[in-house]
């Protein structure tokens, strides 16, 4: 039997149970996994949001595939422009471990109202930097800080990013470094 695991990731975790570098925020501390367990995809540190663990393989490759939606919420430094949004939309080149990538076509949509997140830990910035504006990412390919190099390419770096789906499993209203159990995991 495997063990599944949704976790509502809080900014300034690794999505990983052991590393090197030292004071460093781990997964293990916000919930007893059990062993095997492992992060499916990863959110960087500064990233937030739904982040599936499982102790199966099989559904690990499954979610990190072309096949499974997963869509973010990023805030952006400005007030993103239709043709900044239709670039995005288009693909974009962005660098990838020194080599140029062009991101695949995906769908991006400026969000009318802001979300309704809890405060972060650690707090962006006020009205005095002036305005900021908020897009949903839809994307299904993963490459490495994507999202924010995808704005930035664009000229509209992100400010704070959330992932709020994969497949068909949403985020909701799991608290902040809150853990849901299960033994069923379906995204399709």
């Amino acid at each position: 039997m495997h063990y599944h695991y949704i976790l509502h990731k809080p900014y300034g975790y690794i999505s990983q149970f052991k590393t090197n570098v030292k004071k460093k925020k781990l997964l293990g501390e916000l919930h007893s996994f059990a062993e095997g367990t492992m992060a499916i995809g990863r959110l960087d540190e500064d990233s937030e949001g739904l982040l599936l663990l499982s102790t199966d393989g099989k559904l690990s490759e499954l979610i990190r595939s072309k096949k499974v939606e997963k869509e973010y919420y990023a805030q952006v430094d400005g007030e993103i422009t239709l043709e900044a949004v239709e670039q995005l939309k288009l693909g974009v080149e962005i660098g990838i471990k020194g080599t140029k990538y062009a991101t695949l076509p995906c769908t991006v949509t400026k969000l009318l109202t802001v979300p309704d997140f809890a405060e972060r830990s650690r707090k962006i910035r006020d009205e005095r930097h002036g305005p900021t504006s908020w897009i949903s990412v839809i994307l299904t390919e993963g490459k490495l800080r994507q999202v924010r190099k995808m704005t930035a390419a664009v000229g509209f770096p992100t400010l704070r990013l959330i992932r709020i789906r994969i497949g068909n499993l949403y985020l909701g209203e799991i608290i902040v470094g809150g853990v849901v159990e299960t033994t069923q995991l379906n995204v399709q």
